[in-house]
């Protein structure tokens, strides 16, 4: 009989295992934060275009002139006054209302109806909505109000509830807002839309 192999000696020495590389992961996590980066960029670029840096036309002294200025500053009824995509002139201001709509049907207010007429040009490439809704106002002591949207569909022929306007064309109508009486009002605030900075007509 053949004899038995002898014993290594020293038995052999197990082998490390391979450690696994996380540069797979590190990979992902670093593709992942640099998309999270650039959602960022992007939606700060668009709030930013969005706002249009609210310029006027505070040079015409109150009458609507051919430009806008690059100036940005509080203008005056009947002058231009420019936020985003919008063109908007302040025609006329009308207070004391208390109803609007047929006798025994409508809307009554509150205090008083305040009734902005204001005429809305979209300057910009594309389509926009005109969002009553995203207009405010604002009285002396720094009082903020809505536009009672209802109240404007009372009036025939209002186009500045949810209307989309096309590039180059101009909407005329009215911003519409419930207020106390005897308000002593300061100024509105008129936006192409809710995320836009605004710009401001003084109604002084």
């Amino acid at each position: 009989m053949n004899a038995p192999f002898p014993p290594q000696f020293p038995p052999p020495m197990p082998q490390p295992r391979p450690r696994k590389s996380h540069g797979c992961l590190y990979a992902l996590l670093g593709a992942g934060a640099a998309f999270v980066l650039l959602v960022v960029v992007i939606v700060v670029a668009a709030v930013g275009a969005g706002s249009g840096g609210g310029k006027t036309d505070a040079a015409s002294g109150g009458k609507p002139s051919g430009r806008v200025s690059a100036k940005a500053e509080t203008a005056k009824v009947g002058q231009r006054v420019r936020d985003g995509k919008f063109t908007f002139t302040v025609t006329k201001i009308k207070d004391g209302v208390t109803h609007l709509g047929p006798s025994g049907v409508g809307d009554t207010a509150q205090g008083q109806y305040v009734l902005v007429s204001v005429k809305v040009t979209n300057h910009g490439d594309e389509a926009q909505y005109l969002d009553d809704s995203a207009q405010y106002l604002y009285s002396r002591n720094h009082k903020k109000f809505s536009v009672d949207s209802g109240a404007d569909i009372d009036l025939d022929g209002n186009n500045v509830w949810l209307n989309q306007i096309n590039p180059g064309n101009t909407v005329k109508g009215v911003f519409v807002f419930d207020v106390p009486k005897h308000v002593d009002l300061d100024r509105i605030e008129l936006h192409d839309s809710m995320f836009s900075g605004g710009v401001t007509v003084d109604l002084g």
